[in-house]
């Protein structure tokens, strides 16, 4: 298949933003192309993205794209910056429906706003509510809300439960992952007993701290004990049996009031598996670089990540088990966010993509078949150099439920970022 026949005249053609004094029109145009058919599905006025890549997008019969949608860009929201949630009507001209809003987010996971799965009609989100943070579900059909009293980090694929980690102390520690407008309570304190991870019924909004931080820094990282660290967790992801989950543990040696604190340096990350009631607790890599992941399968995890003794790169994780085995080798040679696409049996396909690389500053969202080794680049999309650092805009590709539809959140067509819609029926048809 030559996938450059795919070109989108409609991209060629977009106005980008100047990458320097002495870029010309026609190179800015040559700045970002797209492989496959490709178009913005949001537009001003207001900046629309989605935000992390292991979230239900699309409502089951892939009409319906959600999306947040925010007034500013490149900086960091403060407390009184409130953003909207909705979604775009793909058989209705993309027409924005605007039902929500949240008062709790960060530009790389927005709200952690997704469809709850096995529902054509509720969404869930997170917000804020006085001092604390909650999750807003709402049945778009009818209208009705109904609040839960924890927020969510990820939903079990069976629709039942969802599991949270503290927002407020991973923004303390980890700033532009958490939200703001909530104090740390424990920020004083290095691992707490009181701050981890809870485990919250979708229906009733019971929750249940199943694993603390105190117990995680209680578990030595290469027979050094965690105590005198700063702790926290983030990163969270049911496996797709609603058994277990997966989250990364993360730990540095200052804290958040500590001279010398530094936001995106020194932190050393180890991967838990867990049973769902907090039994079973094992470390499935203990390498101390665990990076982007998502699960293949009950029993598998593929994550971006450097093995004792191997090179960095995506590898195939098997729970409870140190058996690993790389996965693209030669052919992703760059972290990335990485999810399978639900077609065939659901682990052949691998859509990813890359951070902005070469003087264009190009992301590259991309299929890779593994049993045959094929690469198919969707396109290069430019990330004009002011999207950096906390308020940057990755693709982080997202697929439609049949695995036929892509979208990205890109800022190439020279209206900040929006969301965007690839059709890849063409390559995995």
């Amino acid at each position: 298949m030559d996938r450059r026949r795919f070109l989108s005249a409609s991209l060629a053609a977009s106005a980008l933003p100047a990458v320097g004094e002495d870029t010309t029109t026609e190179d800015i145009a040559k700045y970002s192309e797209a492989f496959v058919p490709t178009r913005a599905i949001t537009k001003g006025p207001g900046f629309h993205w989605f935000g992390y890549y292991d979230k239900l997008q699309f409502d089951p019969a892939n009409r319906f794209v959600l999306s947040n949608r925010v007034e500013f860009e490149h900086r960091t929201p403060g407390p009184d910056d409130r953003i909207l949630v909705g979604m775009v009507d793909l058989e209705d001209g993309d027409r924005w429906i605007e039902f929500g809003k949240s008062d709790a987010w960060g530009w790389q996971q927005g709200c952690m706003l997704q469809w709850v799965p096995g529902s054509a009609d509720e969404v869930v989100w997170n917000d804020r509510d006085g001092d604390r943070h909650v999750a807003r579900i709402k049945n778009v059909a009818t209208g009705e809300t109904r609040t839960l009293p924890r927020p969510v980090y990820a939903l079990s694929p069976d629709g039942k439960w969802a599991v949270t980690a503290d927002f407020a102390r991973i923004q303390a520690l980890r700033p532009g992952y958490g939200y703001q407008g909530v104090a740390d309570p424990h920020r004083a304190e290095k691992a707490p007993e009181q701050s981890g991870i809870w485990v919250m019924d979708m229906q009733t909004g019971e929750s249940k701290l199943v694993f603390s931080l105190a117990e995680a820094a209680s578990i030595p990282f290469r027979d050094a004990p965690l105590h005198d660290q700063w702790t926290w967790f983030n990163h969270l992801l049911v496996a797709p049996d609603s058994k277990r989950f997966t989250f990364l543990h993360r730990w540095r040696a200052k804290g958040p009031d500590d001279e010398g604190f530094a936001v995106n340096n020194g932190f050393v990350t180890r991967m838990f598996t867990m049973d769902l009631d907090g039994g079973a607790p094992y470390i499935i890599d203990p390498s101390g670089y665990t990076s982007h992941f998502i699960w293949r399968d009950p029993g598998h995890i593929c994550a971006w990540t450097r093995p004792e003794g191997r090179e960095d790169a995506f590898y195939l994780l098997k729970d409870r088990s140190q058996e690993v085995s790389i996965v693209g080798e030669g052919d992703m040679p760059k972290n990335g966010h990485n999810t399978y696409l639900p077609v065939g049996d659901g682990i052949e396909w691998i859509l990813n993509d890359t951070y902005p690389t070469g003087v264009r500053r190009q992301q590259t969202p991309y299929l890779y078949h593994e049993p045959s080794r094929r690469r198919f680049d969707l396109g290069h999309f430019h990330s004009p150099p002011e999207y950096v650092g906390e308020w940057r805009c990755d693709t982080h590709p997202r697929s439609s439920n049949d695995g036929r539809l892509v979208t990205i959140d890109s800022p190439h067509g020279g209206n900040g970022r929006q969301v965007w819609l690839l059709d890849i029926s063409e390559i995995v048809g």
